[in-house]
C-alpha cells in the first residue's frame, strides 16, 4: 500500500479554504464533502456560490436544467452575473483596491504592476472603447497577446460587454490565427506591436496582418504598443493603438448583467484530425466551476501570488485569470519562455514572492537538467501541476527540491472542454505522489470497462457520469463532432479519453490519453513510465516513448531520445534500452531507440506525442499550430 509523503495538519486544514467549507456544509470529512457534492448539486453549488462569494445580480430560478439530455445541461437557469464584475471590479473599492491585481515581468526585465482599482479602470476603459467600435453582447474579440496584464484586460473588457473572447497561442503563425478568426468570425482582434521570447522579437502586429489578408472581414485590430514600435504597420479604418482608443474614455461604463448561460470564451484545441475544436463556454458555469477548482483546490486567497507558466491559447490561461481573479490574488504574468535563462522561473518566484505556482510535468523534466535551484523559494506554499501524467523522478524533485518537501502538489486534470478539473487533490487531505487525489469537488467520475462497466484493481478509461457547470456548451457550429467526440461511445457517459485507476485507498492516477497509452503485448503502460526510465540514463535529458504496431506483440515502445551531449552516441540507444528493461522489466524493452535534436512541445513545455507517433509511422501528424518547433517533426521522420 502507498503511503502519502504529504499530509495536511490541523492548522492547516482549518485554515484552508475547502476547510472553511467542510465546516459551513457540515460534512465530518473531505471524503463526505466530495460525494454530496456530486450528488446533491442543488445544494452544493448555491453553497459554494455563498461561500466564494461570487455575486449574481439576479438570482437563478433553478441550478441545473437537464431537459435537453445531460449533453447539453444548462446551470444557475435565470440568474445574471457578470465575469468582469465578479474578478474586478467588486474589489476596486475596498480593502483590496490598492493590492496589485496584476504583476507583468517581460523577458528584457520589465517590471509592472497594476492595482485592482486600477485593473478596474483600464477593463472599463477598453469596454468603452470597443463599443465605440460596435462590439456588443455575442460579439467574437480576438486575443493575441503575450501573457500580460493586457491579456487580462482585454479578457475581462469583453466578459463586461457580453462579447466573446477568442484566445489565441501567442506563438501561432499567421495561417493558423486565420483559421481560428475565420472559423470564429471575429470582429475584432487585439494584438500587441511584438513581444519577446528566448532573446528574439516575435513582430505580433505583422503576423495578424498576414493572417487577415486570409481573412480580411476582421473589422478592426487594437494594438498594445508593447516594445514601442514606432514602425509598426498600420491600415487606415482598421487599426488604432490602445493608448489612443482608451485616452478620452471616462471609464463609467457600468459592467452588462447577462444571463448566466451567455457565450464567454471559445477557445480551440487541436486534435489529430479535422480542424481545431472550438469548446463554448459560458458566464456562470465558466466562473463558479473554476471558481471552485482554484478556491477550493489550490487554495487560492487574497494575499497570494499567483504565477501559472501558461499562456492565454491553453484553458490554464483563462483559469488563472479568472479564478485567480475572483479569489482576490495577484496574478504575475511573464512574457517569453519560462526556462529561458534556464534560472528564470527560480528568480521570478524570489523577487515576486510567489506562493502558488503552476506549471506542468514537461516543463519540470526539462528544468532538472539545469540543476538545483540558487534562488529563495521559501514563498511557495502550494504548487499545481496539470497537462500529462508524472512519473517519478521529477515528481520527486519538485516537492522535494522546490518545495522543500512542505508544499502540497494540487496535481490535476481536466481538458479544455472540461473547463476545469475531473480529479484533482485538496490541501484538507493526506496526498499520495503523482495520485490525482479524489474526484474534485462536484464531479461524478469513475472507471469503467469498455462497456461502461465500473472497474476497480486495473486500468480503465477515466468517464463522467453527470453534468458540471464547467462543461463546454458544444464545438462551436459543431455539436455533432461535439456528441461524437464525447457521448457516443458510450450513451448518457461522457468519455474522456484517458486511462485511470483507483487504488485501495480510493486515490486516483492516470496513465496517459488513450490515443498516447502503449498495450505491449497485453500489457498497458503509460509512456512517463518508459520516459522516465529513458531520462534515467545520465546523457538523455528528454525521451518521447510512443507505440508502434507489431505483428507478434501487437505494439512495441519506440522511445525518442535527446541527448545533446552525450559521450558516446553510438552506444547509448542500447544502454537507454538495457536501462528501461532493467526497470521496468523485459517486456517493456523497447524495440528502437532513436535519438533526436528535439522533441515537438507547446509553448507551455507539453510533449506532442501524437505528432511523434505521426512522424514514425510516416503518417499526418494532424493540426501543429499549437507545436513551438513544428520542424522537429519533420526531423524525427528522417531519423526513422
Amino acid at each position: 500500500m502507498t503511503e502519502p509523503i504529504w499530509s495536511p495538519t490541523d492548522a492547516v486544514i482549518s485554515a484552508s479554504n475547502v476547510g472553511r467549507l467542510m465546516r459551513r456544509a457540515g460534512t465530518s470529512s473531505y471524503a463526505e464533502l466530495v460525494r454530496r457534492s456530486a450528488s446533491e448539486p442543488d445544494w452544493f453549488w448555491p453553497l459554494v456560490v455563498d461561500d466564494m462569494g461570487i455575486e449574481f445580480s439576479r438570482p437563478w430560478d433553478t441550478v441545473l436544467d437537464t431537459s435537453a439530455g445531460p449533453e447539453f445541461a444548462t446551470w444557475f437557469n435565470g440568474g445574471e452575473l457578470n465575469i468582469a464584475w465578479n474578478c474586478v471590479h467588486r474589489f476596486a473599492e475596498g480593502e483590496l483596491a490598492d493590492t496589485p491585481a496584476a504583476v507583468f515581468a517581460g523577458e528584457d526585465g520589465a517590471r509592472r504592476s497594476v492595482t485592482f482599482a486600477e485593473l478596474s479602470g483600464e477593463v472599463t476603459r477598453l469596454a468603452e472603447a470597443m463599443a465605440r467600435l460596435g462590439v456588443g453582447v455575442g460579439d467574437r474579440v480576438a486575443i493575441y497577446l503575450p501573457m500580460s496584464p493586457e491579456a487580462a484586460v482585454a479578457s475581462h473588457a469583453c466578459a463586461h460587454l457580453g462579447a466573446v473572447q477568442v484566445p489565441i497561442f501567442s506563438g501561432f503563425a499567421a495561417q493558423a490565427i486565420a483559421q481560428r478568426l475565420e472559423d470564429a468570425e471575429a470582429k475584432v482582434v487585439i494584438t500587441a506591436d511584438g513581444s519577446l521570447r528566448r532573446g528574439r522579437e516575435i513582430p505580433m502586429k505583422s503576423i495578424v496582418d498576414e493572417a487577415l489578408t486570409q481573412f480580411p472581414c476582421v473589422e478592426h485590430v487594437i494594438v498594445w504598443r508593447r516594445l514601442g514600435n514606432d514602425s509598426v504597420p498600420m491600415t487606415a479604418g482598421r487599426d488604432a493603438l490602445w493608448e489612443d482608443l482608451v485616452a478620452d474614455e471616462p471609464g463609467t461604463l457600468p459592467v452588462l448583467e447577462v444571463e448566466s448561460e451567455t457565450p464567454y470564451l471559445l477557445i480551440y484545441t487541436s486534435g489529430t484530425t479535422g480542424p481545431p475544436k472550438g469548446a463554448v463556454h459560458v458566464q456562470g458555469g465558466f466562473l463558479v466551476a473554476i471558481a471552485r477548482e482554484v478556491i477550493y483546490q489550490a487554495d487560492a486567497k487574497p494575499g497570494d501570488v499567483f504565477h501559472f507558466a501558461t499562456d492565454m491559447g491553453w484553458i490554464m490561461g483563462p483559469w488563472l485569470v479568472v479564478g485567480a481573479g475572483v479569489a482576490g490574488s495577484t496574478i504575475v504574468f511573464t512574457e517569453g519562455a519560462p526556462d529561458w535563462p534556464n534560472d528564470r522561473l527560480w528568480k521570478l518566484i524570489e523577487q515576486e514572492r510567489v506562493s502558488l505556482l503552476g506549471i506542468s510535468p514537461t516543463l519540470v523534466r526539462a528544468l532538472i537538467p539545469h540543476g538545483d535551484p540558487d534562488a529563495d523559494l521559501s514563498s511557495l506554499r502550494l504548487m499545481v501541476t496539470t497537462g500529462e501524467p508524472w512519473n517519478a523522478g521529477p515528481y520527486d524533485w519538485l516537492f522535494e527540491t522546490i518545495g522543500d518537501g512542505r508544499c502540497p502538489i494540487i496535481n490535476c486534470s481536466g481538458g479544455t472542454e472540461v473547463g476545469a478539473c475531473f480529479l484533482s487533490p485538496s490541501p484538507a487531505i493526506p496526498i499520495k505522489a503523482m495520485s490525482l487525489g479524489f474526484a474534485a469537488l462536484g464531479m461524478d467520475v469513475d472507471v469503467v470497462d469498455e462497456n461502461g462497466n465500473p472497474v476497480r484493481g486495473e486500468v480503465g478509461e477515466l468517464a463522467c457520469r453527470k453534468p458540471w457547470p464547467g462543461m463546454t456548451r458544444g464545438f462551436w457550429r459543431d455539436n455533432e463532432r461535439y456528441l461524437d467526440t464525447y457521448w457516443r461511445r458510450i450513451p448518457g457517459l461522457w468519455m474522456h479519453g484517458d486511462w485511470a485507476t483507483v487504488d485501495e485507498d480510493g486515490y486516483w492516477f492516470l496513465h496517459g490519453r488513450s490515443d498516447d497509452t502503449l498495450n505491449v503485448a497485453g500489457k498497458r503502460i503509460g509512456p512517463a513510465e518508459l520516459e522516465s526510465a529513458a531520462v534515467g540514463h545520465t546523457d538523455v535529458v528528454e525521451a518521447a516513448a510512443v507505440g508502434v504496431p507489431d505483428e507478434v506483440k501487437g505494439e512495441v515502445a519506440w522511445i525518442f531520445c535527446v541527448a545533446p551531449d552525450a559521450s558516446d552516441a553510438q552506444a547509448l540507444p542500447g544502454e537507454v534500452s538495457d536501462l528501461v528493461s532493467a526497470e521496468l522489466g523485459r517486456a517493456f524493452k523497447p524495440a528502437r531507440v532513436l535519438l533526436v535534436e528535439e522533441l515537438p512541445k507547446t509553448r507551455s513545455a507539453k510533449i506532442v506525442r501524437r505528432a511523434v507517433r505521426a512522424a514514425a509511422l510516416g503518417k499526418d501528424p494532424g493540426d501543429l499550430s499549437s507545436v513551438e518547433n513544428p520542424e522537429s517533426v519533420k526531423l524525427i521522420a528522417r531519423s526513422v
